[in-house]
């Protein structure tokens, strides 16, 4: 099949593809494109003074990645992390940052037509944080903006020391 032959759900030049995750009872997609791995927990080592949702960074072999917590992030309640906790190591403009989410679900191609924008009263996330609604089947799935979650975390590390404070 060529990339403009069509499918029953649209053609393939509007399909797009995301990596799905959970935050609590939410579904939420990312860019695949943006996505460099997807990893089990591993210790983190503390930052002092960083943001409350900055869990603090990794050696991710022998690079050094921010990583922060999407439940504080999006001001969702606590959860101990467990056997399905991922870190999801993301590349947005050459910034590297990881993101721990409660569990990653799979990867989907969905048309890009099913995308549309987020009501603000949809998702307990800023809509701030959000490109859009993938209308699916028996689903939404919010999908993520995360290349304003790494710039924001990017800005916040290249801050100097006394604006930190």
């Amino acid at each position: 099949m060529n990339r403009t032959e069509t499918t029953a759900t649209g053609s393939l030049d509007d399909l797009i593809q995301l990596v799905s995750f959970r935050l609590g009872n939410e579904e939420f997609g990312i860019d695949i494109l943006k996505v460099q791995e997807i990893n089990r927990m591993v210790e983190i080592t503390k930052v002092p003074e960083a943001p409350h949702y900055c869990e603090g960074v990794i050696n991710l072999r022998g690079k050094v990645i921010p990583v922060i917590n999407l439940r504080t992030k999006f001001s969702l309640d606590p959860l101990e992390w467990d056997k399905s906790t991922r870190i999801l190591v993301c590349d947005v403009n050459s910034h590297v940052i990881g993101m721990i989410v409660d569990s990653v679900e799979e990867v989907i191609k969905i048309p890009q037509s099913t995308i549309e924008p987020a009501p603000d009263i949809v998702t307990t996330v800023s809509s701030d944080y959000i490109n859009g609604i993938a209308k699916q089947e028996t689903r939404l799935l919010i999908f993520l903006d995360v290349g304003k979650i790494a710039g924001e975390v990017n800005q916040m590390a290249e801050q100097p020391e006394e604006q930190l404070a």
